[in-house]
């Protein structure tokens, strides 16, 4: 019970003051208890870092490693970009406490394993022998995956995932404008409503989540901002 209170109130300290200008003292003081007891439970406060950050590394590089191991190429990118997306969800705090001392994304140990991860992520979401516009466009998706969970850190986690998957979308489907992507300049728009049809690639993820039973036709309706009539056209499709 100790060490886990140590571990909560070293994670919003860092998350506050940052990690190096936190001490172990002010950790002890924050816990109440000595200096002498917290380093029973931790030699350093290196040590206290890699027990906070290893339960985000390990998740996220099984989830990506669980992704890479899906086969077809559109799958795993979804894959991977909803498991990228879901583990910053899970760990929010650990997430920011990272950022407000970036110095630890540069220099700590940690450092490697996260680079290593975001370099997977990058690799599943350009897909096979990528160019390098869907190269930079990978880039743009996994930064944008990362960056609103901290920036946005007070918008319900279910709200805010729909949001980003919406954002992420939007980019993906601008990579084949014959598929229904970001118009050209001056093309006009459909006024209000929901949209007319889903693209290619969104159809083809509709139809793996309705086959794996993740979500029913409402739940796809509304995550793509569809009608419940499009989605049924889009199941029946093939």
């Amino acid at each position: 019970m100790t060490r886990q209170r140590i571990l909560a109130v070293a994670a919003a300290l860092f998350a506050e003051r940052g990690y190096r200008a936190t001490s172990m003292q002010e950790i002890a003081d924050r816990v109440g208890i000595t200096k002498a007891a917290l380093y029973y439970h931790f030699a350093a406060k290196e040590d206290v870092l890699h027990e906070l950050t290893g339960p985000v590394l390990d998740e996220l590089e099984q989830a990506l490693n669980e992704a890479e191991a899906a086969g077809d190429p559109e799958t795993v990118r979804w894959r991977a970009i909803e498991a990228f997306l879901d583990v910053h969800l899970r760990h929010r705090d650990t997430l920011l406490m990272l950022v407000r001392d970036m110095t630890l994304l540069v220099q700590a140990p940690v450092a490697d394993r996260f680079r290593a991860a975001i370099a997977l992520a990058n690799t599943l979401v350009s897909g096979p022998r990528p160019a390098l516009a869907q190269r930079v466009r990978a880039a743009q998706v996994v930064a944008g995956l990362a960056d609103p969970v901290v920036l946005f850190r007070d918008v319900p986690p279910a709200r805010l995932r729909r949001l980003i998957l919406d954002g992420v979308r939007t980019l993906l489907a601008a990579e084949d404008p014959a598929a229904g992507g970001v118009p050209e300049p001056g093309t006009p728009r459909r006024a209000g409503g929901r949209p007319a049809a889903l693209t290619a690639a969104d159809a083809q993820e509709v139809r793996r989540l309705r086959e794996t039973g993740r979500l029913g036709v409402d739940e796809l309706a509304d995550r793509y901002g569809v009608s419940r009539a499009t989605i049924y056209r889009v199941l029946k499709t093939r």
